[in-house]
């Protein structure tokens, strides 16, 4: 269970890093990308925030991620920037893949019949833990 607390901070991470993250694309020259922050979870002492994010084109995920993790520093330092009034201390900045989009539409495609899982089972993977 998420204290107040821990859900403030991760709203104003959510939207800090939406608006950093944005602007990064924009500067480096990324076309056609959109990364959205789809949520963040920060447990009870502050000190890791992981960012969940959406890419789309979803073949672009992996690439972007990467590229995140390249520049999580500098990140790190604009979001301790924007938030240096609201937090006394920046939590460590972890990005993941939110695949739930395209889980989802996965199984949609199965509900209309289009990929029928219980004739090809190997059409749903199991689902990542995160």
């Amino acid at each position: 269970m998420e204290s107040n607390r821990q859900k403030k901070v991760a709203g104003v991470l959510q939207k800090d890093l939406a608006d950093v993250l944005q602007n990064a694309l924009r500067d480096s020259g990324h076309r056609g990308i959109i990364v959205s922050v789809s949520k963040v979870k920060v447990p009870t002492d502050l000190s890791i925030a992981k960012v969940y994010i959406s890419v789309f084109p979803n073949a672009e995920a992996q690439k972007m991620l990467e590229e995140l993790n390249l520049v999580k520093p500098k990140i790190r330092h604009e979001i301790s920037q924007r938030t240096r009034h609201q937090l006394r201390r920046m939590p460590e900045l972890q990005f993941y893949i939110d695949d739930s989009l395209e889980y989802m539409e996965e199984i949609d495609r199965s509900l209309k019949g289009i990929d029928n899982p219980i004739e090809d089972p190997t059409l749903l993977e199991k689902r990542k833990k995160s």
